[in-house]
């Protein structure tokens, strides 16, 4: 999942997201800081929301049934690992993927797993915090075998 598809499915689903958290176009535009103008004009498909806006949308109604259907249990973890691909970040705890998550490959206290939804992998370790997250399959693989070495030599 790329960058341009998150803000295409954020903009095709606004007036659902909006809908469903109950909020009318001004409140909304309020709350998400776009004007009233620039939100019909996302709502009526007439043009998509910049990145600021997918961002703030998906972290103030992450839990709406519609964020969730567009990027699993963690829309926040989809959009952080679009943002910083590639990249080793803070260290935050799971809830170890039994639902959205398939699991690639298990090893040594790691797991590497792959959001059924947005396609993008993460990396765990034995307690569930999540160490890495990438688009790309082969740095995923390449950097889970990195720390299954590292572990090994620790």
């Amino acid at each position: 999942m790329t960058r341009e598809e998150i803000i295409l499915r954020v903009s095709e689903k606004m007036l659902l997201i909006r809908t469903e958290a109950g909020y009318t176009q001004d409140k909304m535009a309020d709350i998400i800081g776009v004007s009233k103008k620039t939100l019909v004009q996302i709502e009526k498909g007439r043009m998509y929301a910049n990145w600021p806006t997918v961002v703030t949308v998906c972290a103030l109604f992450r839990e709406t049934e519609t964020v969730r259907y567009l990027f699993g249990d963690e829309p926040l973890e989809v959009l952080e690992t679009v943002a910083r691909d590639g990249i080793d970040y803070r260290k935050e705890r799971t809830m170890g993927g039994k639902i959205w998550w398939r699991e690639v490959k298990k090893k040594d206290g790691f797991i590497l797993q792959q959001n059924i939804i947005s396609q993008h992998f993460r990396i765990l370790d034995d307690e569930f915090f999540r160490i890495f997250s990438s688009l790309d399959e082969a740095a995923s693989l390449a950097r889970f075998e990195e720390l299954v070495t590292e572990g090994k030599n620790e």
